[in-house]
């Protein structure tokens, strides 16, 4: 994607992120997938961090360009000097910027266009937050029988969320333009779709149409399509924080994409 000012370069491997700027130009690399390193991988931060660029690149304050690195191959200069430092990693002027909140400062403050994207509510920034933290709970308890996912506190959280959003009659959390946190949501929210489903078969109930309008919204934006994961990487993911391995025909499975919708939107 091309636009004025600030070159930012992609390197995507679904395992982390890595930005780099140096004067005018810059370079940002997302980690690739642990299935295929062509791929984009599942990493929250990374992909998070890609929607911020992407969309500034379409507001035309940057250009950016991705491309693929295997981090089971990295390149000589990344293996060299972030060989022990796990992505997300912002290189500034020769400068590394490891913390992700340090990061989205950064970005905001010093990324041509940034501070766009960046507003401040604490109710908004509440609920994504503590969201995460919720489908790791889920996924830890998928094997208690006694565990009903319906009462699970992923899915009470996932009320606020859709109770927040029919309130505000947005498209988006904060209103009808997107920023830092709808990058942070939608996602946390992807996760929760393909792993919940897969380890413990937690859907969205329907009934959650505000939820699920914001989502049909998010999944006609090239900013989450262009960055979003194979549901296999998303899995995978997963199965590798648990110790388990992918059987051989889910590694050789043509990616799939869960962007589809159980409710009916309509988009007036």
């Amino acid at each position: 994607m091309c636009g004025g000012g600030t070159l930012i370069e992609g390197l995507t491997n679904g395992l982390g992120l890595l930005i780099t700027r140096k004067h005018k130009d810059s370079r940002v690399s997302p980690r690739a997938s642990t299935i295929d390193g062509r791929r984009k991988g599942a990493c929250l931060f990374c992909q998070e961090y890609f929607m911020d660029l992407y969309l500034l690149a379409e507001l035309k304050t940057i250009s950016l360009k991705v491309t693929t690195v295997d981090m089971q191959k990295p390149p000589p200069d990344f293996r060299t000097n972030f060989q022990a430092t796990p992505p997300p990693i912002l290189i500034d002027n020769g400068d590394a910027i490891l913390e992700n909140e340090k990061i989205e400062r950064h970005i905001m403050k010093n990324i041509p266009g940034g501070h766009n994207l960046f507003v401040q509510d604490k109710e908004v920034a509440t609920l994504v937050e503590n969201l995460f933290s919720k489908l790791k709970l889920l996924l830890l308890n998928a094997k208690d029988k006694d565990k009903d996912p319906k009462s699970s506190s992923l899915m009470a959280h996932l009320r606020k969320i859709d109770e927040h959003l029919g309130r505000k009659g947005t498209r988006f959390l904060t209103g009808d333009t997107m920023c830092c946190f709808d990058c942070e949501l939608m996602p946390r929210l992807q996760h929760i779709r393909v792993a919940g489903k897969y380890f413990a078969d937690f859907e969205i109930p329907e009934t959650l149409v505000h939820l699920w309008r914001y989502m049909h919204h998010m999944y006609r934006l090239d900013a989450f399509l262009q960055s979003c994961p194979a549901d296999q990487d998303i899995i995978n993911h997963y199965k590798l924080q648990q110790s388990m391995k992918m059987k051989k025909h889910e590694e050789l499975e043509t990616p799939t994409f869960t962007t589809s919708i159980p409710i009916e939107v309509n988009d007036d």
